[in-house]
């Protein structure tokens, strides 16, 4: 948090959080309400009913302001949730990978290379079509595809730390291998494991989007990013605020993870140095 970009990106994501978290007492309208007479209006234009709408309507006539709002809350939420459901399974495989080793080892090691051979969101889209456009589908293709990034961070950490003395130590004095993975391994992880789940929110909001935006993910009675920027392509030349604008709510949100990203992997380096001087 020493640099000023860091700073500002996290600023610029606790104000993303606290509107997805307060959205329905901060949105002025529903967001999938409609209104025929209010359809493609600009940003700045008064509703029929007298109301004023910040960021205009779509071609429904529902408001883009709050669907930006709850569309904050659908992308954050499954951002977060495909994050943890794939960094415990990729945690829980990668330490037995990294400390058993052996059979159990090339087991894991391989399926995880079978599937980084295979571009990830060409089987999330397989998976979301296969379970059909729900949140919850959308969160299992998305977590099926992310598992293998924390595996093989996890293992790597693991590697290095199974053969350390203080494990040696541990072993001698009658400590089981799940006390140990626990107490021992586990700590050693979690620096890198942070990092790249930082990373991973950032690319997981961009497929959630990208599943929306082909009709694959949230339901439609759902606000979403990827299924707002979706309804407005076509509308760009004479509507261009449907799409612009959940596009640079979605643009800023990933280029500030991507910063607290590359913040979290420096003061990693400089912690290991730290550690080596």
């Amino acid at each position: 948090m020493k640099s000023k970009a860091a700073k500002a990106a996290t600023g610029v994501l606790a104000l993303f959080v606290l509107v997805a978290v307060f959205g329905p007492m901060l949105a002025p309208y529903d967001s999938v309400a409609t209104g025929v007479s209010d359809r493609l209006l600009p940003p700045g234009s008064t509703l029929s009913d007298g109301s004023f709408a910040l960021l205009g309507t779509d071609q429904l006539g529902r408001d883009v302001f709050a669907q930006v709002i709850a569309g904050s809350r659908i992308s954050l939420l499954v951002a977060v949730t495909v994050v943890v459901v794939g960094g415990l399974i990729g945690l829980v495989l990668g330490l037995l990978a990294g400390y058993y080793g052996g059979w159990l080892d090339t087991v894991i090691s391989r399926v995880g290379d079978m599937q980084l051979a295979f571009p990830s969101i060409l089987l999330a889209i397989l998976l979301a079509g296969a379970l059909g456009p729900s949140l919850t589908n959308v969160i299992i293709a998305l977590a099926v595809t992310r598992w293998v990034i924390f595996a093989r961070v996890v293992r790597g950490s693991a590697l290095s730390t199974r053969n350390r003395e203080f494990v040696d130590s541990a072993r001698v004095m009658g400590a089981g291998s799940v006390r140990i993975m626990a107490r021992y391994i586990y700590p050693s992880c979690v620096q890198p494991l942070l990092v790249a789940a930082t990373v991973q929110v950032g690319l997981t909001m961009v497929a959630e989007a990208a599943l929306s935006f082909l009709g694959l993910g949230v339901p439609i009675d759902q606000a979403s990013w990827g299924s707002t920027i979706a309804a407005g392509r076509d509308y760009l030349a004479s509507a261009w605020w449907i799409a612009a604008v959940p596009g640079i709510a979605l643009t800023l949100v990933v280029i500030c993870v991507g910063v607290l990203g590359d913040s979290a992997r420096d003061g990693s380096d400089n912690t290991k140095v730290a550690v080596v001087r």
